[in-house]
């Protein structure tokens, strides 16, 4: 008796596989779910763009690690007096120069009105100031213009300024362009040839 798909053979019947039948929707195979995947889906990630995007993230997160910080403090700055001893305020601190400035202007007009009532003229204000700053300076190292703003002349390393150094100050003073020349702790010209300071009283 032949049975369907078998073939005659030496020893006896071989079977021969049944064909697969498509099914009715269509193929269900590898290929099949390939092609879906294709079509819509996410696609996976390759290993090596996967590396190279993880190299990338570390590489910047290393470079962000490694920057320098920026400085969050500042230098401060040396006030006025300080490599002397001085305080930076109160009495005993470098005057300032509206100070001096206001001390200077009274005692010009205080000058201009000793000339005016000794000589019923302004032309001797110049020599009337002289004479007021120098000896004044030479005995106390104020005037009264200093007195009124509250400052005062010193001599640098303690001692009185005496009439020599209060000379050589007055006939500088009276140049008017070297009390212009400042330094750090605000003396002019005149101020460092007599070694002299002005401070707050």
């Amino acid at each position: 008796m032949a049975f369907p798909g078998a073939l005659p053979g030496r020893t006896g019947l071989v079977s021969r596989p049944a064909a697969r039948v498509p099914g009715r929707n269509g193929y269900r195979g590898e290929v099949a779910k390939k092609s879906r995947n294709r079509g819509g889906g996410t696609r996976p990630v390759r290993p090596a763009r996967a590396a190279a995007a993880s190299g990338s993230t570390a590489q910047t997160g290393t470079a962000q690690l490694t920057a320098p910080a920026a400085p969050t403090t500042k230098k401060t700055e040396a006030y006025p007096g300080q490599h002397l001893g001085l305080p930076e305020r109160g009495p005993g601190s470098v005057a300032s120069m509206p100070r001096r400035v206001a001390a200077l202007f009274i005692d010009w007009l205080l000058s201009m009105l000793i000339a005016y009532w000794l000589t019923g003229s302004q032309f001797w204000t110049i020599a009337v100031f002289a004479v007021e700053v120098y000896i004044l300076t030479a005995l106390g190292g104020i005037t009264v213009g200093k007195r009124l703003v509250g400052i005062r002349a010193v001599r640098i390393g303690g001692g009185p300024i005496g009439f020599g150094w209060a000379l050589v100050r007055t006939a500088l003073l009276l140049t008017v362009v070297p009390p212009l020349l400042t330094d750090r702790d605000l003396r002019g010209l005149h101020d460092r040839a007599s070694n002299t300071i002005v401070v707050r009283i």
